[in-house]
Formats: structure tokens, sequence, C-alpha cells
């Protein structure tokens, strides 16, 4: 049984317990191939995007070793610390090979690394915090937020070289310009500068025991590197960016703004006849939400499919089984379930059910996008069918028979017929009328199930009734 297929019993097995979910033991890892994953260009968001698939590629692959292939000036910092959170969730080994540069941001993920190897005439190093003008151009700090940026910077960076052996003062080095390096008697940065270092000064060995600067060595290409970790004869997988990756950021970014037009797609296209152009926007806004989750590595394709059985089952129950319940709870859940889980970043071998923390994100869009289709429903059912667009939606509707005079006439005709509840009206509900089914509404007075009532009026083309003696 898959991921996908295991997260999906538990949690309908489970829903009270949602946010707890205790990890499994960590997956045993099989003989598999090598994965090389390239560090290139600025580090911005379609990268993190691109580390998560490769991490999640490798870790259901049992791959035993990730090869980090880095060749950057840098980036934004919040990005490098997303990618260092998700190169942590790799249980096999992760080595960084410095090709050509790893400035900034790259020094950081560099460090992420349990070892370090770099090409000859490569550079690590220069990793102070700067602002990108407006130009793409870099500009110097406020020395104040600088000072408070590089703390974090600092404390940030410390963790992951303590936690992977490297020597720290040579990371602060690279960090702050206030710090001097000196090691065995010879000055490697004076107060003022920020250390950058050469491939042959980062292997160069100090100290009793003798220990390598920071880089295990200098290897003349990846397949050198490969041969000198053991794995000469392993099957190699080398990943390349795709442009899906930007299109991901840009869709996650408008996560909220698509459940919003999807909810008011499908509200509008439930009161109008016919299909027409609000459900297709609905259906493609709610496509286009899934499709984000998927291309950002973040959820099986199979949540799309949980989140239409939901729907088909709130369908039932309006269409087909008025006044059960079961179906509409069911579909409710499953469809809101879908929503949050296309949005949790979940990993091979990791928790079934997602903790709290996986699931602030999803939740916080899925809230907001509740939140705003509720407000603009509010707004619309008061003012949309006074207004020239509602009598358009009508006309235009994909039946292609519905006008608005034979609307009118149609609910003309129906003033006066009589029918019996076949739900309790709150005031809302559904009655029958000889053999159809009608969504009906009363003035705001309750009507239990199965008493008789009759059509008095029309308030946005939903019939109005009254109780019948």
């Amino acid at each position: 049984m898959g991921w996908f297929a295991r997260t999906l019993v538990v949690l309908l097995g489970c829903l009270p317990g949602l946010v707890r979910g205790d990890a499994p033991a960590p997956p045993v890892l099989r003989p598999g191939p090598v994965y090389i994953l390239p560090i290139r260009d600025d580090i911005m968001p379609p990268l993190t995007y691109v580390v998560r698939r490769v991490v999640k590629d490798a870790m259901a692959a049992g791959a035993p070793l990730l090869v980090l292939d880095i060749h950057t000036n840098g980036g934004r910092v919040d990005v490098t610390e997303e990618i260092i959170g998700i190169l942590g969730r790799f249980p096999g080994r992760v080595v960084a090979y410095v090709n050509t540069r790893a400035f900034s941001a790259g020094a950081f993920i560099s460090v992420a690394a349990a070892e370090i190897h770099m090409a000859p005439q490569s550079v690590i190093g220069a990793a102070a915090p700067v602002a990108v003008g407006p130009g793409g151009g870099m500009e110097k700090l406020p020395e104040t937020y600088e000072a408070k940026m590089t703390s974090a910077i600092r404390a940030m960076v410390r963790t992951q070289a303590e936690k992977n052996g490297h020597d720290v003062r040579v990371i602060e080095a690279m960090i702050d310009r206030g710090i001097a390096l000196e090691i065995d008697g010879e000055v490697l940065n004076r107060e003022g500068s920020l250390l950058t270092l050469t491939d042959q000064q980062a292997a160069k060995t100090y100290g009793d025991p003798p220990r390598p600067l920071l880089s295990a060595g200098t290897r003349d290409s990846i397949e050198s590197l490969l041969a000198h970790l053991g794995h000469a004869d392993s099957p190699v997988v080398r990943i390349e960016p795709t442009g899906t990756e930007k299109l991901g950021t840009w869709i996650n970014k408008l996560a909220p703004v698509l459940l919003i037009l999807g909810i008011l797609g499908l509200y509008i296209e439930f009161k109008t006849p016919g299909f027409g152009l609000p459900g297709i926007l609905g259906i493609t806004a709610f496509a286009i939400y899934f499709l984000g989750g998927y291309v950002a590595g973040l959820s099986a394709a199979g949540w799309l499919l949980v989140f239409i059985v939901g729907v088909a089952l709130i369908l039932l129950e309006l269409l087909v089984f008025p006044g059960t319940f079961i179906a509409g709870i069911t579909g409710a859940t499953l469809a809101l379930v879908a929503l949050v889980m296309a949005m949790v970043d979940a990993f091979p071998g990791g928790p079934v059910v997602p903790t709290l923390p996986e699931l602030q994100l999803p939740i916080r869009n899925l809230g907001l996008g509740l939140a705003g289709s509720a407000v603009l429903i509010v707004v619309l059912a008061r003012l949309l069918p006074h207004t020239p667009l509602y009598r358009g939606l009508l006309t235009d509707s994909a039946s292609g028979v519905a006008s608005v005079a034979a609307i009118e006439e149609r609910q003309t005709s129906e003033l006066g017929r009589e029918g019996t509840t076949l739900t309790p009206l709150t005031p809302g509900g559904r009655a029958r009328f000889g053999d159809a089914l009608v969504d009906v509404v009363t003035h705001g007075e309750r009507v239990e199930r199965g008493r008789p009532v009759r059509i008095v009026g029309h308030s946005s083309g939903t019939p109005v009734v009254e109780e019948q003696a």
C-alpha cells in the first residue's frame, strides 16, 4: 500500500487525532542510485521545489547518497533555511561538491552537508547578508539591520556546522566582518573582511591531530568524487530543474485566492440553471489548486480524486438523497481533508498522519479561502439577482434553452403548486412537487419534514413556500 493510500485510510479512521501522529521507524535504506542535485544560479523559491522533489524521489528510491552540485552566488536566506530543512529530512548521506563557487547562501547550504568537497580552482565563502536593490544589484544593509540579520544567520549556520562536524570558527568568519580567524599561528582572516577560501586553502590541515579546515579534498569531477566515496559503479540519477517549479511557486502563493474562486464559482453555478461559465471557472480554480500542490512536490495526485468523490457525495445528498445527511457529511469531510492534504509537505517514511506544524499553512490557506468566499457569497446573494450580470448568467447558461422570459413564465406557473417537504425547512430545504424535487425557502419560519406546503412566490429564483393547515 503506497503512502497516499495509507494516509487516506488512517485519516478517515482517526480524524479526531489528526494533529498528532507518531512517526514510524526510519525507512531501511536499500541499495539504490546516487542522486545528483544541482544548486545553480540564484537561490530563489523555485529551487525549493526542485530540492523537495529530488529529496522525496531519492528517499523513495532508497538512495544512500545525495550529492549537492553547487555553483551559485547566493540568494534569499529564507529560501536557504527551507532548503536546509528539506535536506535534513534525507536519511542517507548528503555531500556537497563546490563546483566553481559557493558564495553566501551557497556556503550555508554546503555546511548543511556531512562532507564538503571542492573542484579545482573553486571558492567558498563571502556569506554576509546583503539586500537586493530594485535593479537586481546588491546593496549594503543598514548597520543595525545587518547586525540583526548576521546574528540570526550565524545561529542557523552554527547549528548546521556543529551537527556536521565543521569548524564553527571558519563558518562565522565567512558571515561576520567583525570576526578574525587565526589557527596554529596563521592569520586566515583579518577583522573587517569576510573569509573566502580556495579549494587548496579549504583542504589545508591544521591542529593535532590534523584536520582539514573545511573541505574534505579537491576532486576533478563528480565522477571522481563518487569513486572516492565508494560509488564508482552505482547508478546515477542527475536531476534537471523544469519550468513547472516556477509555475508551482505562483500557484501556491495564490492558493487562498484559488479556493475563493473555486467555491464562489460552484456557488453561482448551483444558483443558476444549466451549466455555464461560473461552473467552468470554479472547477478550473480547484484543478489549478491541486496542480500547485502536485507540481510543488507537496501532495500525491490522488487527493484530487478524493476531492472529486467528496463533491460527488455532496451533490448526491442535495439532489438524490435529501435529508439523509450521511452522504453530505462524508462528502464534506473528504473534500476538506483533500483541500488540506493537497498542501501538506509529506515525506516518504514520515508520519502517516500529519503533525500540527505540517498542517498550519494548509489550514491557514483553507481558512482564508472559506472566510473570503463566505463574505463574497453573502454580498452576491444580496446584489447579484438585481444586476444585469445575473440575467446574463441565466441566458448564457450552457443548456442554451433557459431565457429570462421563460424563467419568469415558469415561476408564474408555479405559484399555488402544492407539495410535501422532504427535509425540515430552516428556512431553506427541499420539497417534492409531483415528481420534481425542488429547493425551497420559507419567509423565515421553520417547517418540519413531511408537512404540506404551497408555493407563494420566488426569491432569487428559489420558490418561497408556506405551510398548509
